[in-house]
């Protein structure tokens, strides 16, 4: 993480930045946030970015009033020029610091904007995953939306790493394939990408939706499915993909071993598109 961060209007050093104890983000972890890539001074895909922060912050009852699409990129761009950078990957995080109803105390702000930087992941050339025991809920009032209540998440990943994988498959109550623990994922059948459908449970990435338009225009077929596990050992090709992963090919889920092939040529354009 650098050095800097932006904080409720101001850049202070990271080590300042304190949360309110008593607020609804900190006892039950009521935040939306998002992810995303800055290639050359610039945030990548910033409007569906910012479409997802303010339709997610709707759901669950964040005030976003003091916000504006404007106002907070350029408080993205200043921070990016103190903390000196031009490739980097950024959160933004909208925590609801007003008073909880439960534990009731005063709070002068609703809603505490939080923007933090860092370098991109090292991502393995041979990514191994496996399918991890925990998983998803495709009826949580909280599908479909990055809250900050990531915990569960944690726990499917750091199981994964663990047991020697760099990342896991999360299936859904009914054994259909959802997401990786911090990514989407897609696998490739000939000229057909597949990935799972919404209603399965995973997330509606910005990367995801921006792969599946640049697939299209490069003649690709794209069908949104609810299948399970099998359907994707079966696969000629898998790939994650996320603002900090961008397309990462997956060479290996637990002994079977995919191609890396029309997923690098994604990869590639891809980053043309940058």
């Amino acid at each position: 993480m650098h050095k800097f961060v932006f904080y409720n209007r101001r850049i202070l050093p990271r080590s300042e930045i304190n949360l309110p104890a008593i607020s609804s983000a900190a006892l039950y972890g009521k935040g939306v946030f998002t992810t995303l890539a800055i290639y050359q001074k610039t945030p990548f895909l910033w409007e569906k970015h910012w479409r997802r922060l303010n339709e997610n912050a709707g759901k669950i009852g964040i005030d976003l009033s003091d916000f504006s699409k404007e106002t907070v990129v350029k408080n993205l761009s200043e921070l990016i020029k103190k903390n000196g950078i031009s490739n980097a990957r950024v959160r933004l995080t909208l925590f609801d610091t007003s008073a909880s109803s439960i534990w009731k105390t005063e709070s002068k702000i609703k809603t505490s904007l939080l923007i933090q930087t860092a370098d991109f992941h090292t991502v393995s050339e041979n990514l191994h995953l496996t399918v991890s025991p925990f998983q998803i809920n495709s009826k949580s009032p909280l599908v479909n939306i990055k809250s900050c209540n990531y915990l569960e998440n944690i726990l499917a990943l750091e199981d994964a790493r663990a047991k020697g994988f760099d990342e896991a498959i999360r299936l859904n109550e009914r054994g259909e394939i959802a997401s990786a623990c911090l990514a989407n994922v897609f696998w490739i059948k000939g000229k057909t990408l597949f990935t799972p459908d919404l209603k399965t449970g995973c997330l509606a990435g910005t990367t995801r939706e921006f792969l599946t338009e640049l697939a299209e225009k490069n003649g690709f077929g794209i069908l949104f499915v609810k299948e399970n596990s099998a359907n994707l050992i079966s696969a000629d090709e898998v790939f994650l993909t996320s603002s900090g992963l961008g397309i990462a090919p997956v060479a290996k889920i637990d002994q079977t071993f995919f191609k890396v092939e029309v997923s690098a040529k994604l990869q590639e354009k891809l980053k043309k598109s940058i």
